[in-house]
């Protein structure tokens, strides 16, 4: 799996936010977060592991899952609702990837407004097609480049048991993040991510909140939900969710695995230099 970026999905908002000034879709009710909460209680890291090493762990990890995964399909679902839980436009389909830098979406079905599809859904699939394309030239990945992490402890999160960081932007970028990232400690993958926009996005969005979780399938770790709640001036909140189903994935745990046995002496040397490289920077 690659470092994910998050460009596309920010994109997304502001138009969301754009959409909804023009639809003046009034939110009837409030809704809290509090359903995308941990309870688990955040317990001390091991004193061998440090922020230096998990961001080289990290980004080594995700180099050699990003080699083995030759390509993937999936049904995806994007919905906006208000508060309320009333959808206001869902637009449903089949994504496919192919190494190393092509998406495909084919729509098999949508309903709702035609403005928010057209508005907001339409443009972040096609904004995350050219991503991966390499057309797109905001660098937002979780690199030593875009962010600080501050170790915070290891938490359980479903059946993962996960290092936790505070991931801090080097810069006010509106599309990079500020929150949370919930590492596999066996895999030193990413889990989840909470947080929100390290810039104000436009006058029309006051707050976005974002909450992403990831799946292990067949040695990958993939999207598995995505959900913003947007808050609009004047308009209330509308919430943005993209739902990751029904995974076929060709290149499996025994070719990562191949590919991480393989690599393993290559991969400790390089996790020791890129930790030395971190330091110095």
């Amino acid at each position: 799996m690659p470092i994910m970026r998050y460009r596309s999905l920010l994109v997304a908002l502001i138009l969301i936010g754009m959409m909804t000034a023009v639809e003046r879709a009034k939110a009837q009710s409030d809704r809290e977060e509090g359903s995308a909460d941990i309870t688990a209680p955040v317990e001390p890291s091991p004193p061998d592991i440090d922020e230096t090493r998990l961001f080289a762990e990290l980004l080594t990890h995700n180099e050699l899952r990003n080699a083995a995964l030759l390509s993937f399909t999936e049904q995806r679902t994007y919905e906006v609702t208000d508060t309320t839980g009333k959808v206001r436009a869902q637009e449903s389909g089949q994504m496919e990837y192919r190494a190393p830098d092509r998406k495909k979406f084919v729509t098999t079905s949508e309903s709702g407004s035609g403005l928010v599809r057209r508005l907001a859904l339409n443009p972040l699939i096609n904004s995350e097609i050219e991503a991966a394309a390499g057309k797109q030239h905001h660098d937002s990945s979780i690199t030593p480049a875009n962010y600080t992490f501050e170790l915070l402890g290891e938490q359980q999160v479903g059946p993962y048991r996960c290092f936790v960081v505070r991931a801090v932007p080097k810069r006010p970028d509106k599309y990079l993040f500020e929150g949370k990232v919930w590492i596999d400690r066996q895999d030193f993958a990413v889990v989840r991510i909470a947080g929100h926009p390290a810039k104000k996005l436009s006058f029309w969005i006051e707050r976005a909140d974002f909450v992403r979780e990831y799946q292990k399938i067949d040695g990958f770790w993939l999207p598995k939900k995505d959900e913003t709640f947007v808050q609009v001036r004047m308009y209330g909140r509308k919430v943005l969710t993209i739902d990751h189903q029904d995974y076929a994935v060709a290149g499996g745990s025994s070719t990562e695995e191949s590919v991480l046995n393989r690599e393993n002496w290559r991969e400790k040397g390089s996790v020791t230099t890129l930790a030395s490289d971190l330091k110095r920077d």
